[in-house]
């Protein structure tokens, strides 16, 4: 069935911000650090790493800015490329943010979230531990894609709610860190030791992945156009506040993890957030800031199950083989793409591991975002005189300094994971596949509109 969407609500600029800081806020800044201090040394690096991941981010939202407010419909990069390269191009990446982009996240963020509730369950063996991990993961994605695909009112207000409190939670959890921890670790060796060969490990690469990962999202806003009020404007604000208010807030929590935690206790593992509550708040207080956390990541699950439909919905509207992803509810949500995402999400918390999983994930989804911030360059020569409501501040060098940054984060993730690289590369073949099925079968009705 059909609707109007000009009669239901829009979001503003509170909403949207809130859907992409979100969709930034989550799994990676509350697991990535302990993957980073297995492989790199030095602290004070990757504090680095935080500040040059959120400098790319920036980089990269400015000109999705300007791509967003030329080409204001839903559907992210895949709308992006269909226009500046080829439907072919287009549809890769939307078949990428549908397998890989937003199911692969929301089963991390679910995968993350189970193993902080798990602390809470002492009682339990390890073997029923991770039955219980998987549970909850399940069980939160079922319910929040229930509600996304009821309303998209009472998804966008749930949406203010659960971000506002993951907000609050991060910024009380960086001062309670710097004010009551009995003792804090001192960084300053770290930083007196730091020199240039730190940036050389080959590790620095594969970390930039997980920061990269983190930082995924700041482009969350441009998935959604349609839905959003005045977008020209809207996309651009939202997407240069929520970059600079979630780089300030990394860099801050990382610096908290560190200060606080003995490195030691925190290499290799997923829940560093549970490790350094632990020594903030110690055992009973350390447990609550897990169930705290836990509910911090339904923010960015149930971001992440509201934006990622709408671009199957896209290519739905586009595509004859994939029409059913098209169908909203009367309500105006796209339930069977909601649907789809969910069975993909289940699939991965079933059968997945958490590290290869992010890596693959993050991987995947640089080579559509460098694809996409090079299709500025395109874009300008392909549309010289197409109205710009915002152009990319720092043109050229802002977009040249992501280019040259990403591409050499995946050149190194090819030779240090080529495992999680070469399945990168299955992901968008098979989407090949299914493009040239759909184009033998009916010819891609690709819109025209800017």
């Amino acid at each position: 069935m059909k609707t109007n969407t000009s009669q239901l609500r829009k979001l503003g600029l509170i909403t949207t911000s809130a859907f992409v800081i979100a969709n930034m806020v989550g799994t990676g800044v509350f697991t990535s650090l302990g993957f980073q201090i297995s492989g790199i040394g030095n602290v004070v690096a990757i504090l680095v790493l935080w500040i040059v991941g959120g400098i790319i981010a920036l980089c990269g939202s400015l000109v999705y800015s300007e791509l967003g407010a030329a080409m204001p419909r839903s559907g992210g990069e895949y709308h992006y490329l269909t226009k500046i390269y080829h439907p072919l191009l287009g549809f890769l990446s939307g078949w990428v943010s549908l397998t890989v982009g937003f199911a692969a996240p929301v089963a991390l963020a679910a995968m993350a979230l189970g193993k902080y509730a798990s602390n809470l369950l002492p009682f339990l063996t390890p073997i029923e531990i991770e039955h219980a991990k998987t549970i909850i993961a399940l069980l939160v994605i079922t319910i929040i894609s229930v509600i996304h695909a009821y309303d998209i009112r009472v998804g966008g207000n749930f949406q203010n709610v659960f971000t506002g409190f993951k907000l609050a939670l991060i910024i009380v959890f960086i001062l309670c860190g710097f004010l009551i921890t009995p003792h804090l670790q001192n960084l300053s060796g770290a930083f007196h030791s730091l020199s240039f060969k730190d940036f050389l490990n080959p590790e620095i690469a594969v970390s930039l992945v997980f920061v990269s990962y983190a930082f995924s999202g700041w482009n969350a806003s441009a998935y959604i156009a349609s839905e959003i009020e005045n977008p020209q404007k809207t996309i651009p604000r939202s997407l240069f506040i929520s970059t600079m208010i979630v780089t300030v807030l990394y860099f801050m929590l990382n610096l908290t993890f560190l200060l606080t935690a003995p490195t030691g206790e925190m290499a290799g593992k997923e829940d560093v957030g549970y490790v350094s509550a632990f020594h903030i708040f110690g055992a009973t207080g350390g447990n609550i800031m897990a169930l705290l956390i836990s509910i911090l990541l339904v923010s960015t699950i149930s971001s992440m199950i509201f934006v990622g439909p709408r671009v199957s919905q896209v290519m739905g509207e586009d595509y004859y083989l994939l029409r059913f992803l098209s169908v909203k509810s009367k309500r105006g949500t796209p339930y069977y793409a909601i649907l789809l995402q969910f069975l993909i999400s289940f699939v991965l918390i079933v059968t997945s591991t958490f590290k290869n999983v992010m890596t693959y994930a993050g991987f995947t989804l640089m080579l559509f975002t460098f694809i996409t911030v090079l299709g500025v360059f395109v874009h300008r020569i392909k549309y010289k005189n197409i109205e710009r409501p915002y152009k990319t501040w720092g043109y050229p060098i802002v977009p040249i300094l992501f280019l040259v940054v990403v591409l050499w984060i995946c050149i190194y993730t090819v030779k240090q994971s080529p495992v999680e690289s070469i399945l990168g590369f299955i992901t968008v073949l098979s989407g090949s596949l299914i493009y040239f099925t759909n184009y033998f079968i009916k010819k891609p009705d690709v819109v025209k509109s800017n």
